[in-house]
């Protein structure tokens, strides 16, 4: 099969928001289409390692926030680089910034946000796939959503420039995610690596 054929599919980015008790927690996503218009849907694919899938079969709503051009690479590495199960993704965010269903909205990078409830979920394996329904929905920004190819070409930080053969001994390698871009620093890609972001397999690394 030829792999890099799943590259010319067009994605969006969009930070995924959830809560549940008292914790609040987001992750990067980058599978969401409307549905239906009556009622009007939602579809999102959400990876089972994130916690915020968690909090959504827990809770069965969330908040989608498309990613906008005005985007710099801090909202990928803040929500998309680490994991909520170790560290408060939300501790200095100002908690005022809620929608009407008690979830949490960005104030910046974003040029809308969707308040939506879970109507129906398909297991599909490594991801669940959440059908919601829109219970409200605000336009936040004229900036243009982020496309995969936005990213990579415009927000994602190139990998470092090439070692002299004198240095090669002691550098690091770059390994180069052909989903979305993030980059591994390291002698060797483990086998079992995944990527933090899309969380696609070390098979679709290339070395850089």
């Amino acid at each position: 099969m030829d792999t890099p054929a799943l590259h010319k599919i067009s994605y969006g980015l969009y930070v995924l928001i959830a809560r549940h008790g008292d914790r609040d927690n987001a992750c990067i996503i980058n599978v969401a289409q409307q549905l239906t218009s009556d009622p009007l849907q939602l579809m999102i694919c959400v990876n089972k390692q994130n916690l915020t899938h968690d909090m959504i079969i827990r809770t069965a709503k969330f908040n989608l926030c498309p990613l906008c051009e005005e985007a710099t690479m801090k909202p990928f590495e803040h929500f998309g680089f680490q994991s909520g199960r170790t560290i408060d993704k939300f501790a200095h965010c100002q908690q005022e910034l809620r929608t009407a269903n008690g979830l949490l909205c960005l104030p910046k990078f974003i040029n809308a946000c969707f308040q939506c409830v879970v109507t129906k979920s398909i297991d599909l394996g490594s991801h669940t796939m959440f059908i919601a329904r829109v219970m409200d929905a605000q336009v936040l920004s004229d900036s243009p959503s982020v496309t995969y190819a936005y990213y990579q070409q415009h927000i994602k930080p190139k990998p470092d420039a090439a070692v002299s053969p004198a240095d090669s001994s002691s550098a690091k390698h770059h390994w180069v995610c052909d989903v979305c871009g993030y980059v591994y620093e390291g002698d060797q890609l483990p086998a079992n690596f995944i990527c933090p972001v899309c969380k696609h397999p070390s098979s679709d690394f290339s070395k850089a």
